[in-house]
């Protein structure tokens, strides 16, 4: 029996929320009725997936604390059901509850730099706990892209049979109706006439470059999307707030965020870290042309269909990038799916169990 932590329905939907959503739905309808995969949901989730095959455990207890359900209430429920544990979310129960878990990247061991004050340095230390704890302990560790599992393997040693990759999807965006009335909240922004960038407000977003280059480019509009998360937010956003060429409409509904998509120039995503990087997908969907930044995961992810900037260095114009002939999207958008990732998802997890009995 599968167990999957269903500590996700209480976190703001970040792209790691999103694959867990998503990738559980795709999941649900690939089920045979004779696999017993379940999902443990918190007392106090946001929302309860309406699911078909996989079957809902309802806990008593509320998530007060991440690190107290994984490692106590989800962890009792593991063994209470004699279950393997699925974690979505880098974290997981300690030891041989550990099961199967995510390690979408490893982002606070590889950029120590970025956590500078004192709840940034907590927030490190408890994810380098969570990643070792993974790394060590896990069944099987599973991430999103070649890139996020080289620097698995090398950082913690782990042996390349117990890592696999289970890459992002974009699909969610395919039935959603773009929602135009974001034109009427913000007038300025005009068709075909502005640049979009989103994700969370945290500081390998590299707002930093966004900001120095519309200093440099009074001419051209930005729209910045986001949430500041807690801790790592970058100094620039005070920075942006300033400027008259960049507008900051917030955290925006899925539907917002395709009409954005839909009616810029291009998509800027200059992000130096990411482990798989969502976003610029969701764009390409949409018929938009993507610029992103050329560290991590992304080259591998977009290949020749986007144009590329250095994320350390603002002296280039996006309007020339844009000239620049880029390959279709089609085979990517084919590749990067939930569907595909559910498949290989079960394939995983089953083959996983199989080999413990």
């Amino acid at each position: 029996m599968i167990l999957i932590n269903g500590n996700f329905l209480c976190r703001n939907l970040t792209g790691i929320e999103r694959f867990a959503w998503e990738v559980c739905k795709k999941m649900d309808l690939l089920l045979d009725e004779k696999e017993d995969i379940r999902l443990y949901v918190p007392a106090n989730a946001k929302a309860v997936p309406d699911f078909q095959k996989i079957k809902i455990e309802k806990s008593s207890k509320n998530i007060k604390s991440f690190p107290l359900w994984d490692m106590g209430t989800f962890a009792r429920a593991c063994k209470k059901f004699g279950a393997t544990a699925l974690n979505f979310s880098n974290t997981a129960p300690l030891g041989s509850l550990c099961g199967i878990s995510f390690l979408h990247d490893i982002y606070a061991a590889s950029h120590k730099e970025d956590f500078t004050s004192l709840k940034d340095r907590l927030i490190r230390l408890y994810s380098l706990f969570s990643y070792r704890n993974i790394a060590k302990n896990a069944k099987l560790i599973l991430t999103v892209s070649e890139f996020s599992k080289t620097e698995i393997k090398e950082t913690f040693k782990v042996s390349d049979d117990r890592i696999k990759v289970i890459p992002n999807g974009w699909d969610h965006f395919k039935e959603l109706q773009a929602d135009d009335s974001i034109f009427n909240s913000f007038p300025e922004l005009k068709d075909r006439d502005f640049f979009f960038t989103l994700g969370s407000l945290s500081k390998r977003k590299n707002l930093k470059w966004i900001c120095e280059y519309a200093q440099k480019h009074p001419d051209e509009t930005f729209a910045v999307s986001g949430k500041a998360i807690s801790g790592l937010v970058p100094p620039e956003l005070e920075a942006l707030k300033s400027l008259k060429n960049v507008i900051l409409p917030g955290y925006l509904s899925d539907a917002q965020v395709k009409a954005l998509m839909q009616k810029c120039r291009a998509f800027v995503f200059p992000s130096y870290y990411e482990g798989f990087g969502i976003p610029p997908l969701e764009a390409l969907s949409c018929g938009t042309k993507i610029i992103i930044s050329k560290k991590a995961s992304l080259p591998e992810i977009y290949g020749n269909c986007a144009c590329y900037i250095d994320a350390e260095n603002t002296d280039c114009s996006l309007t020339d990038l844009l000239s620049k002939k880029t390959e279709s999207p089609e085979e990517i958008l084919e590749r990067y799916t939930y569907e595909n990732a559910a498949k290989k998802l079960l394939k995983a997890i089953l083959t996983a169990e199989e080999k413990q009995k």
